[in-house]
């Protein structure tokens, strides 16, 4: 893995080849996590590409990707392994019917590794076709502290101890990638073995670029009257300013319409696309929509 990523500009590059557009800061993290092997722990404001990074490492290196969705009460069973009790139950019921083996040996046969059903963690522990795979550790901030706690053996080890059958330790470990939206600060003890990066809005140039890679059907001037407005967008006070994702979705909206330009009209009708929340939306209505737009054009014109 180290040997085929030689430079920064070979990690952007390869990067880019999958339409992901990313900064020398970015790239420089990423180098250094490929090529020490170390978890990438990236936290940033939704919508701003820290999952989709490791969709493309993934598709750039031909490796496996097993995405760890977090969410509160998420546990360490749920994580790593669960037993298929349903045929655990038909293997005893089986057993019993035929006359039954020995205990000891009835038990041996239940804690099999054909009645273990893998959650993420463990499959990244596995070997994969084409090598380790891309393991993504998604919104980390959602889950509780205990099972960070649970986190360190295996990002620390990269293992992890199922009681019943010993603990298990990648051949080859996994290329780790943790996000975090900050909804909460996530433990000093976790981020120390990560290297860290916070992923911020591009400016325009790079939000225009990105939007070009995505989004290449789009005219010039649409593309830039969108990323304009998206970014005087998120000057305003809003609850919930939106990221990247949404400038693309909103870009593939108007597309789909068939719009060359932004209208107060157009804007209301598809805001939907860029604002998740009523009271964000009520902002843009009546006038601040044309003032809004007014201003990105003044704007252009003068760049």
């Amino acid at each position: 893995m180290a040997e085929a990523i030689g430079s920064i500009d070979a990690v952007q590059a390869m990067l880019a080849g999958q339409n992901y557009v990313c900064g020398r800061a970015l790239g420089t993290v990423a180098f250094l996590a490929l090529r020490l092997g170390r978890p990438l722990f990236l936290e940033g404001e939704p919508g701003t590409g820290k999952t989709e990074i490791a969709r493309a490492i993934a598709a750039a290196l031909g490796r496996k990707l097993i995405r760890l969705q977090c969410y509160e009460g998420l546990d360490a069973a749920s994580a790593v392994c669960e037993w298929n009790f349903a045929a655990q139950m038909i293997a005893i019921r089986t057993a019993e019917a035929a006359g039954g083996a020995d205990r000891a040996g009835l038990e041996a046969e239940l804690f099999d590794q054909r009645f273990l059903i893998e959650r993420p963690l463990l499959q990244a522990m596995r070997p994969q076709p084409g090598g380790a795979p891309v393991l993504l550790i998604d919104e980390i901030d959602r889950t509780d502290e205990p099972f960070e706690a649970f986190l360190l053996e295996a990002l620390g080890d990269f293992q992890v101890t199922i009681p019943e059958l010993g603990t298990i330790r990648a051949a080859e470990p996994p290329i780790v990638i943790l996000t975090s939206n900050r909804t909460r600060e996530v433990h000093d003890a976790l981020k120390r073995r990560c290297l860290y990066h916070w992923v911020d809005y591009p400016d325009f140039s790079r939000e225009l670029e990105i939007l070009q890679a995505r989004a290449p059907e789009a005219a010039e001037t649409l593309s830039r009257e969108i990323v304009a407005f998206v970014q005087r967008l998120r000057n305003e006070d809003l609850f919930k300013k939106p990221g990247v994702a949404e400038t693309i979705d909103w870009a593939k909206c108007l597309l789909a319409l068939d719009v060359i330009g932004l209208s107060p009209e157009v804007i209301a009708d598809t805001i939907g696309a860029l604002l998740k929340y009523q009271d964000d939306i009520q902002r843009l209505e009546g006038s601040e929509a044309r003032r809004l737009l007014d201003a990105v054009r003044a704007e252009l014109a003068t760049a």
